[in-house]
């Protein structure tokens, strides 16, 4: 039987636009190094603000990937 194991790390994407692009931006960077993503699990919705106005968006995201073992 093959075992799997997963790591699991935490990232925060922003956009200025919404919420679900912060989150795609962290897919999408993160897909680019890391291969195997699993999971993506948000953890977390904020907003940063600059004189009572919203002007970013923030998902503090967690990414799940298979763990290769080295041979």
């Amino acid at each position: 039987m093959d075992e799997s194991i997963y790591k699991i790390i935490e990232l925060v994407g922003t956009s200025p636009k919404s919420w679900e692009e912060a989150v795609q931006n962290v897919v999408n960077t993160t897909s680019k190094t890391v291969r195997d993503l699993r999971i993506a699990e948000v953890r977390e919705l904020d907003v940063r603000l600059e004189n009572g106005k919203i002007v970013e968006y923030r998902a503090k995201v967690r990414l799940s990937f298979k763990y290769e073992k080295e041979d």
